[in-house]
């Protein structure tokens, strides 16, 4: 009897579903290896994220149980963040597609340079 899958359809539409987006691959990466960040330091480490996104897109990975937040009651208030047994597994998924993104990181580039041409010249 094959196993109810819920809403997905297969494990690739699961762990888009956890990742989706530009910033929550960031946030594991800034946190692989067991690093533990503050807000700030991690805000530090993905370039160009405003505030607000990164605590939904924390918020969101923490629901996932990809994320731990630890909050430590004192004056002022700390909270870090690290990823979970579940968040190290899905990073070292994600190693591989980094790989690849480097070796055609010129290719996509000038894939989109031409791309952005060819809107530029139809406008």
């Amino acid at each position: 009897m094959p196993k109810d899958k819920g809403p997905y359809v297969c494990g690739l539409d699961a762990a888009v579903d956890v990742v989706g987006g530009k910033w929550k691959p960031m946030i594991l990466w800034a946190l692989h290896s067991g690093a533990t960040l503050r807000f700030g330091e991690l805000k530090r480490h993905i370039v160009g994220v405003s505030e607000k996104v990164l605590i939904q897109q924390l918020r969101e990975l923490e629901s996932d149980g990809i994320v731990h937040r630890e909050v430590y009651r004192e004056v002022p208030p700390k909270v870090e963040y690290s990823l979970t047994d579940l968040g190290e597994s899905l990073n070292t998924a994600l190693v591989p597609l980094g790989l690849w993104g480097d070796e055609h990181m010129q290719q996509v580039l000038a894939n989109k340079a031409k791309a952005d041409k060819k809107t530029d010249s139809a406008a």
